[in-house]
């Protein structure tokens, strides 16, 4: 979280021990078993071509691993990037 502590409209939650990320209000990933997973639009996977997809957890959909998670830059850059990709969040019930 420091490393998108640049960024405005970022926030977080905990769900069943990993944390979903959220950059105003839409979904961007999380946290899963120590890795950082993006949610796989357009614009990420051109931004990162050679990215491993991974599983977030047994059942759910491939997301795109982010290694480079110390270049505050280019989290920064991938966040606004995909923004406009990112579906609305549900409201819940």
């Amino acid at each position: 979280m420091d490393q998108l502590s640049g960024l405005d409209g970022i926030s977080y939650r905990a769900m069943m021990g990993e944390y979903i990320i959220y950059y105003n209000g839409k979904i961007v990933g999380g946290i899963y078993d120590d890795r950082f997973l993006i949610k796989p639009v357009k614009s990420a996977m051109a931004m990162l071509p050679d990215a491993a997809m991974e599983l977030p957890y047994e059942g759910g959909k491939e997301m795109i691993l982010v290694e480079d998670v110390d270049n505050r830059e280019f989290l920064e850059k991938l966040f606004t990037t995909i923004y406009e990709e990112l579906p609305e969040t549900k409201k819940r019930k």
